[in-house]
């Protein structure tokens, strides 16, 4: 399977909506190398501000920027922009519901040997919680590019979390993301595995694992966050025995959180998290990382084995 550039993707989709709609600004925190907004920058430089290392400042001047009718794409590691920058986040762009798109990048593990001051965690729980905010997790890249395209058309806060490595592409070239719409890319009765962003292949090796043990397993893409789609949850959890949920992120306010909300009120059935579990990251390569953490598609296969009660 090839791998692709969710950060490549998000900075050549830029252009691409640059080129349509002069409204559009971006706004990055001098890492515009690491983000690949300098693509726009070197297409567009009189849209194109940078703040320099001032996380705080790059949401304040995206809200004034965007409280002049522009549509603002703000752009900065992960753990940067949702964690310095939140009180301005909360008070001025999700408060007054202003058109702010905050793109992120180098969220989770994946953000390999930078270790754990640069690894975000957290950000999904802290964005998910705000008022107004929209949030996304693109399974590859083209989604991610996908989802470009529809933050320029709609109104409001929305956060995007994007990693640093490449991905493996899962969507083909006439993918078309949709808004609180979880995708099933694979049917199945006994369990469902449900993933978001780099865990959804890690979910889709799994399923095809399970197969030979004679598991059927149904593998959801869950890219929207919030707004969650409450109808495939509830589908899942009376259409399979259990839900498995996979994340680069804490199991403390994520996905897993998340789905188990929406769970527990409506179909009460067992969820197991596979994510972080209540620690911070380190340095290292990245398959290391996940193999530590147990965030790999063996660990979901012995997990849904021993849900199932098979062996």
């Amino acid at each position: 399977m090839s791998k692709s550039s969710m950060r490549e993707a998000f900075g050549r989709a830029l252009v691409d909506i640059g080129d349509e709609r002069e409204e559009v600004i971006v706004v990055d925190a001098d890492l515009a190398t690491s983000t690949k907004t300098q693509y726009f920058r070197e297409s567009f430089p009189s849209r194109f501000v940078d703040v320099g290392i001032a996380e705080q400042n790059l949401i304040g001047v995206s809200a004034g920027l965007a409280s002049t009718n522009k549509t603002v794409f703000a752009s900065s590691f992960a753990v940067f922009e949702t964690g310095r920058a939140y009180e301005i986040i909360r008070n001025t762009v999700c408060m007054a519901r202003l058109n702010v798109k905050l793109c992120a990048s180098h969220a989770g593990l994946m953000t390999g040997p930078d270790g754990a001051t640069h690894q975000s965690l957290e950000d999904i729980a802290t964005m998910r919680v705000l008022p107004n905010m929209k949030v996304l997790v693109p399974a590859d890249a083209r989604e991610a590019a996908s989802m470009v395209k529809f933050m320029a058309d709609d109104y409001g806060p929305t956060y995007m979390r994007m990693v640093r490595d490449d991905t493996e592409d899962i969507y083909g070239h006439d993918y078309m993301f949709e808004l609180g719409k979880a995708q099933v890319l694979r049917e199945g009765k006994d369990i469902s595995i449900l993933a978001c962003g780099p865990m959804v292949k890690k979910a889709l090796d799994a399923a095809s694992d399970l197969e030979s043990a004679g598991i059927d397993a149904r593998v959801v893409n869950v890219s929207t966050i919030k707004p969650m789609d409450m109808e495939t949850i509830i589908g899942c959890a009376r259409e399979t025995r259990a839900i498995i949920t996979v994340e680069d992120h804490s199991i403390h306010g994520g996905l897993g959180s998340a789905v188990a909300e929406i769970v527990v009120e409506h179909c009460p059935v067992r969820v197991k998290m596979i994510g972080v579990n209540d620690s911070f990251g380190m340095s290292g390569r990245t398959q290391e990382l996940y193999s530590h953490f147990g965030l790999t598609s063996e660990r979901i296969v012995n997990e849904a084995i021993s849900i199932l009660d098979i062996g």
